[in-house]
């Protein structure tokens, strides 16, 4: 009895969501028709979606996207992750000034960087112009650097949830291991490639993981910087998802992208998982 509530919070909430998205994903609805409205159409969304340039341009930003901020985020993250551990003072300090951008919400971390990043009175660009550079990027108005200044943003925000996640397996490795490649000669260089990357190899299967699946759901970040825009150079799977069903009122074709994107983001789960199962 006292999990029947929570049950039927999943169910209501989770479940029941997750398979009218698959029904509708076989259908042609119209949002301000009412579920009257609601017409079955086969694979047509699916054969459309194919079709779709737009879907296409979406994809290659999005992976764009994944390709500029989790290995960026990554290598940061396991490097400040090592520089910290092996710190003497300020521990603590460090480890909650890069954890903050982390769990800032992501709204007043776009509304800081479109000030930033704002291409004539910008702190960024004033910058850039006293080092001698006369014309800087227009960033967030420029359809070559738009989603670079996101992507610059993103790393920023998730550097510290990779630092918290590399310190915590650093810990759960033993020092002696490390005394003992000290004691053989090996180099501080030697003692990372050596030991503390493979012995981390777990921790980094979680990050590239949740850092992967977390690139393919970006969204407040496009929604409240560039709306997809300039001319569509930062429109990404999840920002064209909500076009599609809540601007254009397309919720059927907007649940065959949602499908799409599940089986993109199970896809790369899968050979990544393969992956560290071959390695580690």
């Amino acid at each position: 009895m006292f999990i029947v509530p929570e049950f039927l919070g999943i169910l209501l909430l989770g479940v029941f969501p997750l398979f009218f998205s698959l029904y509708l994903s076989f259908t042609e609805w119209n949002l301000v028709g009412g579920l009257e409205a609601i017409q079955f159409v086969g694979m047509d969304n699916f054969k459309d979606l194919l079709q779709d340039d737009k879907f296409y341009h979406s994809l290659k930003n999005n992976l764009l996207f994944t390709l500029g901020t989790v290995p960026v985020s990554m290598f940061l993250g396991f490097l400040f992750a090592v520089i910290i551990n092996s710190a003497t003072f300020f521990k603590e300090y460090f480890k909650v000034v890069f954890f903050i951008p982390h769990i800032a919400t992501g709204v007043a971390v776009a509304t800081v960087f479109s000030a930033l990043f704002h291409p004539s009175n910008g702190p960024v660009n004033n910058i850039l112009m006293n080092l001698g550079i006369t014309e800087p990027p227009k960033w967030l108005g420029s359809t070559d650097y738009a989603l670079v200044a996101i992507i610059i943003v993103v790393v920023w925000q998730t550097i510290g949830y990779n630092i918290v996640i590399y310190l915590a397996g650093l810990t759960n490795i033993p020092e002696d291991i490390y005394e003992a490649a000290q004691i053989d000669g090996a180099s501080w260089l030697q003692r990372i490639t050596k030991i503390t990357f493979p012995l981390l190899g777990p921790t980094t299967f979680f990050v590239s993981i949740t850092a992967i699946v977390g690139s393919f759901k970006v969204f407040d970040m496009i929604a409240f910087l560039t709306e997809g825009g300039p001319n569509n150079s930062t429109n990404v799977l999840v920002f064209y998802i909500y076009e599609e069903g809540f601007k254009n009122f397309r919720m059927g074709y907007a649940s065959a992208l949602s499908w799409v994107l599940f089986l993109i983001i199970a896809a790369v789960t899968a050979i990544t998982w393969r992956a560290q199962k071959k390695q580690f």
